[in-house]
């Protein structure tokens, strides 16, 4: 757009300059209203979630109680056994009933080299429901 005199005699040429000055008065404005609004969206609000709490698995009667203690000491439905005992009943277990639930109860001061043992001698036996039973309330 070309600004010049009314007068048409006068040839006068396009002013080619673009004033910057309104662009920049509105690039500083957005720049304010940016810096004012960033941290507002970026502050989390407080809310006060609710607890969810798991309600304990009815099981089956078919299943067997293994414990195991602190002292490496194993229980069979709170029948003591030892280490070699425990790959005949597993297979004899599982042979009389492939989906029988192994639920095993370890003490938190257990090395994990023994509750992974059980597992792999329940596994090879024929054993795959195996489960950790844990106590809910010491959360």
């Amino acid at each position: 757009m070309a600004f010049g005199s009314m007068n048409g005699g006068s040839r006068q040429t396009p002013m080619t300059e673009i004033n910057v000055v309104p662009l920049v008065d509105v690039m500083l404005v957005l720049l304010v209203i940016f810096i004012i609004t960033a941290p507002l969206l970026t502050h989390s609000v407080k809310v006060d979630l609710p607890k969810a709490s798991s309600s304990p698995n009815i099981t089956k009667p078919e299943h067997i109680e293994f414990g195991l203690r602190d002292d490496a000491s194993l229980y069979w439905n709170g029948e003591p056994v030892t280490m070699d005992q425990l790959a005949p009943r597993f297979a004899a277990t599982a042979k009389q009933d492939p989906n029988v639930e192994l639920h095993i109860r370890a003490d938190k001061h257990v090395h994990y080299e023994y509750v992974a043992k059980v597992m792999s001698i329940a596994a090879k036996a024929g054993l795959v429901r195996i489960g950790f039973v844990t106590d809910p309330s010491l959360q």
